[in-house]
């Protein structure tokens, strides 16, 4: 019996708990049900988008090339003397002048080898003063007929001797200098000179080992190959390498470098094996924007300027199917294929796809599908509605 009871309690309980369950379930559709038609509403609203005209403008028509930098000039320091580096007097990065201690090898050898043919230069001066005397005393007693011609003769040769040897110890002490200087080891340019590759302490054989490089950064060159199809096109727009030429060097960040260009010049002769001409370009680069061994882009104007449609890169996208923009007429949102030339400036040519009168979306271009119709502002215009 007391089983019994507890099954039918447990039934009850379980009755009850669901008829909560439904009664909270009806509670909550008659809550929602009336927000959804307005959900609904909202979704079919139709999207505001902001538009474009495009714009024609008279463009030259330009090539984009690779170029690599290089410095105009370099230099490896290597070590003319031997010995032991006593110092080393830069700032590894920084700026270097021409003329500028960089390291000194130890000097005292040197000083000593110096003082040495000096003392030997001396000696020989003093044997060429003995000497000449000498000889002009005997070549006195000659012409009396005094001296015998054999006693002349070693007179003469003595002091000829003698003459050769100051120049022989002139030579050997300009020299002995000469070692001396090279133990201060000077910028042969100016240039940033990079990291040191011994230090102090370090033994150092003459031209066995570089101790640090240059490189001239401002101005640099930037050299590229064209073809000489290409070169052909560019001496018949620019005629003499003196004409300035329309560049512009993309750095590596997609960003223009706003620097002069200085001089340009092509190499002398085709590459037999590549049929290519070398270019190259020297620019201003106070920022140290372009650094040797920097890949580039170099867009060249190829000739007289055409008319061509230009869009904000803000009306452009991409899927797998290549590059599009949505055009806006009457209301309706229509997808374009587009075939894109040269950037110019924030601006993207487009040589196939558009007419100058067409409108592209540059803002809204996310909420928008092919045929959509949609709400239109034009850009420069009040409110205006397509």
């Amino acid at each position: 019996m007391l089983v019994g009871k507890l099954k039918n309690r447990a039934i009850i309980k379980r009755v009850i708990i669901l008829g909560l369950c439904v009664a909270f379930g009806w509670y909550l559709k008659g809550r929602l049900t009336p927000q959804m038609p307005m959900m609904g509403a909202m979704g079919a609203q139709t999207p505001y988008v902001l538009t474009q005209q495009v714009e024609e403008a008279d463009v030259s028509p330009r090539q984009t090339f690779i170029a690599s930098v290089e410095p105009i000039k370099s230099v490896n320091l290597k070590p003319q003397v031997t010995g032991y580096i006593e110092k080393v007097l830069f700032e590894e990065g920084s700026f270097v002048r021409e003329g500028d201690i960089l390291f000194v090898i130890e000097q005292e050898r040197y000083i000593a080898t110096v003082e040495l043919r000096q003392a030997e230069l001396a000696s020989a001066r003093a044997n060429l003063v003995r000497a000449e005397r000498d000889y002009k005393r005997q070549k006195s007693l000659s012409k009396q007929n005094i001296s015998s011609k054999a006693t002349m003769d070693t007179s003469e040769s003595n002091y000829l001797q003698a003459k050769a040897a100051v120049k022989q110890a002139q030579a050997n002490l300009e020299l002995a200098k000469i070692e001396l200087g090279y133990t201060e080891i000077k910028a042969p340019i100016s240039g940033q000179i990079g990291k040191a590759l011994v230090t102090e302490g370090n033994y150092v054989a003459s031209t066995l080992q570089t101790l640090a490089r240059i490189v001239q950064i401002n101005p640099i060159r930037v050299a590229f190959s064209v073809t000489d199809k290409d070169m052909l096109n560019m001496r018949q727009t620019y005629g003499d390498k003196n004409q300035p030429m329309s560049t512009e060097v993309i750095l590596p960040n997609g960003t223009v470098l706003q620097s002069k260009m200085l001089s340009h010049f092509a190499d002398n002769e085709v590459n037999a094996e590549t049929a290519t001409v070398a270019v190259y370009m020297e620019y201003d680069n106070p920022d140290k924007y372009l650094l040797p061994g920097n890949y580039v882009n170099i867009r060249i104007g190829t000739g007289e300027p055409v008319m061509a449609i230009l869009v904000p890169q803000a009306a452009l996208a991409q899927d797998e199917h290549g590059n599009y923009v949505m055009v806006v007429a009457n209301n309706v949102a229509e997808q374009r294929r587009v075939v894109l030339g040269d950037i110019i400036g924030d601006k993207q040519i487009v040589t196939e796809g558009l007419q100058p009168e067409d409108k592209v979306i540059i803002q809204g271009l996310q909420k928008v599908k092919n045929g959509q119709a949609v709400k239109a502002s034009l850009v420069g215009a009040k409110a205006e509605a397509e």
